[in-house]
């Protein structure tokens, strides 16, 4: 137990101090002005308020969705390769992949049948994105 409890907290040190390394290796706050608009008094109107959707929806499906839906694949993965032919393990990990890509086409298929609605309505769609 204490041997494997030292590579473990080694590994844990050296992550710790990459955070803050990975924390600036950000774009400059003119390419990423971050999620909320910025806007004062009469600048907040309806327009920053579609602009507010338009980047929850686009965090929400670039940045959330996909990096989650590759950690569940590689999760997957993992246990369909240390099954080491255990079928409780295999079809966990079958239902894991399963589920992922199911979450995956739910996810683009909300996106898309909101664009379908808006476009049949006659929004212009800018505030999307698209």
């Amino acid at each position: 137990m204490k041997k494997t409890f030292l590579p473990i907290f080694i590994f844990i040190i050296i992550l710790a101090a990459m955070i803050p390394t990975a924390a600036l290796a950000v774009d400059p706050p003119e390419a990423n002005p971050g999620l909320v608009p910025s806007c004062e008094g009469a600048d907040c109107d309806f327009s920053k308020l579609m602009d507010l959707v338009a980047n929850v929806i686009d965090f929400t499906l670039t940045k959330m969705v996909v990096p989650i839906a590759a950690i569940m694949f590689a999760y997957a993965g993992f246990l369909m390769v240390t099954s080491a032919g255990s079928t409780e393990s295999r079809s966990k990990a079958k239902s894991i992949f399963t589920n992922t890509i199911l979450g995956l086409v739910m996810a683009m298929a909300a996106w898309l049948i909101i664009k379908l609605i808006l476009t049949i309505l006659g929004w212009d769609g800018s505030w999307i994105g698209f």
